[in-house]
């Protein structure tokens, strides 16, 4: 994506509050607007819908609530097979369509997870959809709606975008003599940073390389590259992608030698690492925009509850740019729209559950209740107010400003680059910077392996 047109994303994808109220479509194609119970569908089966807004996602309780709601209104009835979004979830995904037991309605990730069902046709286009309900995600900015790997068709209808960005603990930064990072933050800057955050007794870097290497691997590779080619894979090891990848490890592993990691960098948990964070161990955390809200969460009297925000504990966390290095601008930043709404080519073609499958979708993906979502994530909403931050806590105005100031926006490497093809650098980081392993190797390897398959 270049940087002179990734500003209407950039824009698109802030954090935002937004109202209205949400389009149902009845059974014959008509758009209407209102909430009246289809008579003839109310007694039909229920459908089966799957979320990761399960366990202590900051959303869980605002879906939990709208899918309540939703059922209230409609008087239809949802089975909900909601769960954690990680690894496991991948694979009951594709246990679930290979097995013919997919839900009716699914929340997953736009990428390269989504090549198996959209391969073989088991889930519904938007345009196939539109033929029966024109009106269908009618809210929702067509630019920042993802586009299927496998035939550039548009299947899933997003709620929650994300962003990457580089959280920080103002008051360790000033304990330390280090400056708040700004838009033109270099990696020569962030290692003398990290060496005086070290010398001043705090942890310079929260992470868990074993466990969660993908922000350091992700952004460590983009500053090799550009905006335009982030989202390409390498041909191979030699090419100049390829070289950027293996210098991009490269410093993952210099960041290790330096002592910038947790002492147990190589087995502690995530939790773990987001913890040091959280107690004022450790100056930085590199992480996404869903971990806004359990930083909020922390610095709330009572735990959990956004209304009883302690805001002079909360001002102490920040929200800033992946320092850069060369052509990439640390205010080049990873982010999309990586999740929305499937529907499965089965409900829609059961008219038992077709109505109550587009209603669902509809509800969920409205304005009245996309804008709960937002507070700690970002929207496609079409209808945003893009200015106003007097419903935002501290450390959202600075998301938001960070997101102002972004210079453009690239999808992940990592949603693309899935299966085999990443035990050798990505799950076999620790390998990597302990230099047990030879880079070089590690990443022709699973290059191999990726076009192979």
């Amino acid at each position: 994506m270049k940087r002179v047109t990734a500003l209407a994303l950039v824009t698109g994808i802030m954090l935002t509050m937004v109202s209205c109220g949400y389009l149902e479509t009845n059974s014959t194609g008509e758009s209407k607007k209102n909430t009246e119970v289809k008579k003839e569908d109310s007694n039909s089966s229920d459908i089966t819908v799957m979320t990761t807004y399960a366990g202590k996602d900051s959303n869980t309780k605002n879906y939990q609530d709208a899918l309540k709601k939703w059922q209230k209104k409609t008087g239809y009835k949802a089975k909900d097979a909601s769960t954690n979004s990680n690894e496991n979830l991948k694979k009951k995904v594709s246990d679930d369509f290979r097995n013919g037991d997919e839900p009716d309605v699914l929340f997953y990730f736009t990428g390269a997870d989504a090549n198996e069902f959209i391969t073989k046709n088991e889930v519904m286009s938007i345009d196939e959809i539109r033929k029966d309900y024109p009106e269908f995600a009618s809210n929702i900015n067509e630019d920042m709606v993802p586009s299927s790997l496998v035939d550039g068709k548009k299947y899933a209808v997003p709620v929650n975008g994300y962003w990457e960005g580089l959280y920080y603990n103002s008051s360790i930064l000033e304990k330390s003599g280090v400056e708040t990072p700004g838009t033109e933050y270099s990696m020569d800057e962030f290692y003398q940073d990290c060496a005086k955050i070290k010398a001043a007794g705090y942890i310079p870097i929260a992470a868990s390389l074993g466990e969660v290497p993908n922000y350091w691997w992700e952004y460590m590779i983009f500053n090799y590259e550009e905006p335009i080619n982030h989202d390409s894979i390498p041909t191979n090891v030699n090419d100049e992608l390829g070289q950027a990848w293996v210098n991009g490890i490269g410093d993952v592993k210099s960041l290790y030698e330096n002592g910038f990691f947790p002492e147990k960098i190589l087995s502690v948990s995530n939790i773990e690492t987001v913890d040091l964070f959280l107690k004022g161990k450790a100056a930085f955390l590199l992480d996404g925009s869903w971990r806004l809200g359990s930083i909020v969460s922390s610095c709330c009297d009572t735990k959990g509850d956004p209304s009883t925000i302690n805001e002079e504990k909360l001002s102490k966390f920040g929200i800033t740019y992946c320092p850069g290095r060369g052509d990439r601008l640390a205010t080049d930043i990873i982010g999309g729209m990586s999740m929305g709404y499937y529907i499965s080519r089965k409900a829609y073609e059961n008219p038992k559950k077709r109505y109550k499958a587009v209603s669902f979708v509809e509800y969920m993906t409205s304005d009245e209740v996309v804008k709960k979502f937002a507070t700690y994530s970002t929207t496609a909403l079409k209808n945003q107010n893009r200015g106003d931050t007097a419903d935002l806590n501290s450390l959202q105005v600075k998301a938001l400003w960070m997101m102002r100031n972004a210079t453009s926006i690239t999808p992940a490497l990592q949603d693309l680059y899935q299966g085999d093809c990443r035990e050798s650098t990505f799950d076999g980081m620790p390998e990597l910077v302990t230099g047990n392993r030879n880079i070089s190797e590690a990443v022709g390897e699973g290059l191999a392996i990726y076009h192979a398959n």
